[in-house]
């Protein structure tokens, strides 16, 4: 049997953004603010954390958020306000080789879309300033819709707005997470380490030449 016969047809390709897409390091913006590397390491383990971050992801509101937080750490409210107005400084760069295979996909019409764990003020910035999405059917954004991955009803709406079964698309992810939650839902899943194993993955499916 050849390898490509090994997977269930795949209708279209749907692609987390962050550290998939996009590289994403918090840490990056507030070495620029904080000079001493142990106060740098307790303000990003107690402060501004992925898991206080994650709230605004799945939609809680960004100036109560920061104002609880600035009541909690008094001190820091220069270094919260920085990540209310400065997360663009967060994002470096692209994902080695991820752009270019997107590209690919959408030259042989295979259909895109994503589901992002993003903050929608956020989104909205960096979206503006990405023209690879215009690539895309449709991005499911956590923050608009107030779920975040791995809930599984952020599944459920993407594929009703997505207009394939689960079953007949690729999920991408970084995380494993995710990964599982999509897999327990009946979707195809390839969890992201690098472009490289990527590409791999869709030509074995017949995705890319």
């Amino acid at each position: 049997m050849s390898v490509v016969n090994e997977f269930a047809s795949v209708e279209a390709v749907v692609f987390d953004v962050g550290r998939v897409l996009v590289q994403w390091d918090m840490r990056r913006l507030f070495a620029q603010l904080i000079d001493e590397p142990a106060r740098l390491d307790w303000f990003m383990a107690n402060v501004v954390t992925e898991a206080w971050h994650f709230e605004h992801d799945a939609g809680r509101d960004l100036a109560e958020m920061v104002a609880a937080r600035k009541a909690q750490f008094p001190g820091n409210d220069a270094l919260l306000d920085a990540y209310a107005t400065r997360f663009g400084e967060t994002i470096p760069g692209n994902v080695p080789g991820s752009h270019e295979i997107v590209r690919e996909l959408a030259a042989r019409a295979v259909p895109l879309f994503a589901i992002t764990n993003f903050a929608s003020p956020f989104w909205r910035d960096y979206r503006a300033g990405e023209p690879l999405f215009d690539l895309f059917g449709d991005v499911v954004v956590s923050g608009d819709e107030k779920i975040a991955k791995p809930d599984a009803r952020i599944f459920a709406l993407a594929a009703r707005r997505f207009g394939h079964a689960p079953g007949a698309m690729l999920f991408i992810d970084d995380s494993a997470a995710n990964i599982e939650a999509a897999r327990a839902l009946g979707w195809q899943v390839h969890h992201f380490h690098d472009a490289g194993a990527l590409r791999a993955d869709l030509k074995a499916r017949g995705l890319l030449a």
